[in-house]
């Protein structure tokens, strides 16, 4: 079974959020996972600064290291969105740190 690190659609309309998973490669995109590593609000609240600068919306990534370095180890792939997010978060310098 080949396991793939990637990202369920969650939210309203207009307003999307996201699971980071562990899901059989086969499943579609929102079918059955394997189970849930982490979540990813790319739509925070924008921020205007009083002086008048641009608006600024970090987004919102929380990712558990542990489950994700466990993935990682046992030969999951991540999808290129997953691993940008993993590398924000420092869990993909870990585990390429780690395997050295």
């Amino acid at each position: 079974m080949s396991v793939k690190l990637r990202l369920v659609r969650m939210g309203k309309k207009k307003r999307p959020t996201y699971r980071v998973i562990a899901a059989d490669a086969r499943s579609p995109r929102d079918g059955r996972f394997i189970e849930v590593l982490g979540t990813y609000n790319p739509v925070t609240k924008v921020v205007v600064e009083a002086d008048g600068t641009g608006p600024s919306s970090p987004a919102d990534i929380k990712i558990d290291s542990e489950k994700a370095l466990k993935w990682l180890r046992q030969g999951a792939q991540p999808t290129e969105r997953v691993r940008k997010l993993l590398e924000i978060s420092g869990t993909w310098d870990q585990f390429k740190g780690g395997s050295n």
